[in-house]
Formats: C-alpha cells, sequence, structure tokens
C-alpha cells in the first residue's frame, strides 16, 4: 500500500502536456502520482521520466470512453492506496473544428464521450476512494470556450469561431461540476481553464498544435490551485491563472 501520510492524486490525459506537467509538479511536491494514460507506452515512457526524476508514481492504463477501462484502473489503484485525495479529470478531446452547418450528431459524441461522459464515467468511478478521503478534491480541466460570457464577447477571438462539439462539451462539463459541487459537499468539485481570459491567451499543448503564448506550466497554474485547496477552499468554482472566470 502507498503511504497514506502522502497525498495521492490521479490524472486522465497525464502522459503529456497539461496532464503530465501538473503530475510533474505535483510530484515534486511529494504527492504520488497516479498517472492515468489511454496509451499504455507512451504512459509509461512519462511514468519512467517522472521517476527517473524522483516521483512516486504508478502509470494507470486509462481510457476514459471505456467503462470496462475505468474499472480496471479502480482496481490497480486500490492495489496501492485506500483512498484518493485528488482526481484530475483532464483527458479531452478537441473535435475537428466542423461548422455548425456541417456538424453532425456523431461528430458531436466522439467529443462529448471523452470531455463529458468521460469525466463522469471517471468521477463515479472513484467516488467510494475519494469520499474515504480527509480532504477530497476533483479538478475538472475546461476551457474559456465553454463560458456563454467569453463565446458571446465580440472582443474574444473565440466568439468568431464558430463550432459545436467543443465548446458545448465544455459547457456540459461546467454545469455538470457546480451540480456535482451542490450535491456532494464533501468532496470540492471546481473547474480550471488553462488560459487566461483577460489577455486572451491559452496554453501552448498539441490540441493547439502549440501554438498558445502561455507555457504549459503557466498552463497548470490554475489546475495546481484548485488541487492544493486545503479543507477551507471553495467548491463549484471556475478560474484561470488570473482569477474568477465568468459563466
Amino acid at each position: 500500500m502507498t503511504n497514506l501520510e502522502q497525498t495521492s492524486v490521479l490524472i486522465t490525459g497525464g502522459n503529456k502536456g497539461l496532464g503530465y506537467e501538473a503530475a510533474r509538479r505535483l510530484g515534486e511536491q511529494g504527492w504520488t502520482v497516479f498517472l492515468g494514460s489511454r496509451d499504455e507506452g507512451r504512459g509509461r515512457a512519462a511514468a519512467d521520466k517522472l521517476a527517473a526524476a524522483g516521483v512516486n508514481v504508478v502509470m494507470v492504463p486509462l481510457d476514459v470512453t471505456s467503462d470496462e477501462s475505468v474499472a480496471d484502473a479502480v482496481r490497480l489503484v486500490q492495489e496501492h492506496t485506500d483512498r484518493l485525495d485528488v482526481l484530475i479529470n483532464n483527458a479531452g478531446a478537441p473535435g475537428k473544428g466542423v461548422p455548425p452547418a456541417d456538424a453532425t450528431a456523431d461528430e458531436i459524441h466522439s467529443v462529448y464521450d471523452t470531455n463529458v461522459y468521460g469525466p463522469v464515467r471517471v468521477t463515479h468511478a472513484f467516488l467510494p476512494l475519494l469520499q474515504a478521503a480527509q480532504n477530497p478534491r476533483v479538478v475538472m480541466v475546461s476551457s474559456g470556450v465553454g463560458s456563454f460570457a467569453v463565446v458571446t464577447d465580440p472582443d474574444q477571438p473565440v466568439s468568431a469561431f464558430h463550432e459545436l462539439a467543443y465548446s458545448s462539451s465544455k459547457a456540459a462539463l461546467n454545469m455538470i461540476t457546480v451540480r456535482y459541487a451542490q450535491a456532494l459537499p464533501g468532496i470540492k468539485f471546481n473547474l480550471a481553464t488553462p488560459g487566461e481570459i483577460a489577455t486572451k491567451k491559452f496554453a501552448a499543448t498539441d490540441m493547439n498544435n502549440h501554438t498558445g503564448a502561455l507555457t504549459v506550466t503557466e498552463g497548470t497554474d490554475s489546475i495546481l490551485r484548485l488541487a492544493t485547496l486545503d479543507a477551507d477552499g471553495p467548491t463549484g468554482i471556475f478560474v484561470d491563472r488570473l482569477g474568477p472566470v465568468a459563466w
């Protein structure tokens, strides 16, 4: 069993980008990191790199679109610990940016399966382990394009990016997170976007072909803030690295 004095975190999509950087930063703080990765080869390579840097890391094969994979992940984590302090639902799918007139239900469904149903699958499966922790926290990685205030602001570049799948999936994730927070006050459920809404900047990741003006480390600042909340911290909030984000 993992030393229960160590804070534990499971990160979906932890083999690269924001997930990997969050794993690295929390691991450097002495946390036990369960690194979820759909691709086992990439996951093991990422875990090996973290382990070589001194991080206590366990690679967890985890496809958030598969009930069976999520169930297997729970069993694997339970082999190491009887509680989970933090869950970071980071795995995401960008979709193809299909214009609304050309969007089909199938295209939208594929994005929702990762961005909406995925966090629900994982959260539901890990609830018993989270509820066994003293100060459990769930961080949902959202996006500024999931904010009605942002996409209806003509000064925001995303207001002119007309697509259905990604933005609506993140708006759905925002509502789901608020409802979790209301119904389960013993667990902190919060949302982070890796961008800066006020400055119109976003983090450079594979999802945007590394075109963002923020580093991946800066992009994880909001995630780390919510993952490290103390017992009297807030729940049901949406933040970027500069502060609160309007819904």
